[in-house]
């Protein structure tokens, strides 16, 4: 074998390693493209006091219902002061918050988030104490308590202050205990569905035929562009657990559809790759107008007897617009040769926005513009 031609053989390997290497990079696992039905965390709410705080909590003559809950939660305890004026500023009404795992058991440990209600400067230091946290059906599923973390702090002076991050919230790691299960028999299931996290007909087709192939069956079927409905072979050997596991790691290349986010309070610009422009002509101009203000002092000559001093105003204004010249967008482009033609323009981010909007306005945008 010549050396040239080893040497080319060689090369076609690379080529083909990095092409390989490329598409393997593209595909996704179905379990970061789907969800399974019926899988999901549950959002709990409940209300408490933190206290222990260092005169950093409400004022109870302005949050009525703080006054109101600690009152309540004193005569619980035996301690009657509700024909008392209180005074108090260590304590501070909450809301907390935690999400409930899927298939979490009794006593599983979860954390919570607490969030002043009232006009509480800082939690930090305080203690949540004991606050049952409901659902949505109103049933209690777990129990929260502890110290508060708090990251932000504030610092207060006579003529100053200083605030860094959110002091009036906070979060207790493994703070709340699981009191009340979820029952869901995922094993005992003969059908499942998978849930795109984003919807597409491609993507739904191409999760249902990895999952044939590997099953060797008819057992996977595109029910819309968000769901594919997935059914337990009679000859699969295991429970619906098995058969989830053995298709969740399954790789597929997902599809999208052609889309440019901005996001016009900080200006910035995200394009899929497969955003299209056809060929159009762009001209961009700014108008800037310049006013200044230098006044001037008019004194009257020396030992004038009626003359007086007065400020005599000078306004200088300018209007500067530089010429704007048109230059070639060729069609067919792709997000590289975009963004290469649109920094070729020299324009900020904020004017590049009004740009890719106008672009779409003619039709020459072969893609969707979603605005946050």
């Amino acid at each position: 074998m010549s050396k040239a031609l080893r040497i080319k053989i060689i090369l076609l390997g690379l080529i083909a390693a990095v092409t390989a290497a490329g598409s393997a990079l593209a595909e996704s696992r179905i379990k970061d493209l789907a969800d399974v039905e019926g899988v999901r965390e549950n959002m709990l709410i409940g209300y408490g006091l933190v206290v222990g705080l260092d005169g950093t909590g409400d004022r109870i003559r302005n949050t009525p219902f703080t006054r109101e809950s600690l009152v309540s939660m004193l005569e619980r305890m035996g301690v009657n002061i509700r024909s008392e004026a209180l005074d108090t500023d260590n304590i501070a009404a909450v809301m907390v918050t935690a999400n409930l795992p899927p298939f979490a058991t009794q006593g599983t440990h979860v954390d919570v988030s607490v969030s002043a209600l009232g006009d509480a400067e800082s939690l930090r230091g305080g203690v949540l104490l004991v606050t049952p946290l409901h659902g949505a059906d109103g049933e209690v599923y777990a129990i929260a308590q502890g110290s508060v973390a708090v990251s932000g702090f504030a610092a207060r002076g006579n003529a100053a202050s200083v605030t860094r991050g959110v002091p009036t919230n906070g979060r207790i790691a493994n703070g709340a205990v699981v009191e009340l299960e979820l029952t869901y028999d995922l094993a005992g299931r003969d059908t499942i569905k998978l849930a795109l996290r984003n919807p597409d007909f491609t993507t739904a087709k191409r999760i249902a035929e990895a999952i044939n192939k590997q099953l060797k069956s008819d057992a996977a079927s595109v029910a819309n562009p968000g769901t594919v409905q997935v059914n337990r072979p009679q000859d699969f050997n295991g429970d619906m657990v098995a058969l989830i596991t053995a298709i969740e790691r399954l790789r597929v290349q997902p599809d999208h559809t052609a889309k440019v986010v901005i996001d016009e309070a900080s200006g910035v610009i995200v394009m899929g790759d497969d955003v299209r422009v056809s060929t159009v002509a762009i001209a961009q101009g700014s108008l800037t107008v310049s006013i200044s203000e230098t006044p001037q002092v008019s004194q009257p000559s020396p030992f004038s007897e009626r003359g007086r001093t007065v400020v005599v105003p000078r306004t200088t204004a300018g209007v500067d617009e530089p010429t704007a010249q048109l230059k070639l967008v060729e069609g067919g482009l792709r997000l590289r040769d975009l963004v290469d033609g649109l920094n070729a323009l020299g324009v900020p981010p904020r004017d590049m926005i009004a740009i890719l909007q106008a672009i779409k306005a003619s039709g020459a945008l072969q893609a969707d513009i979603e605005v946050l």
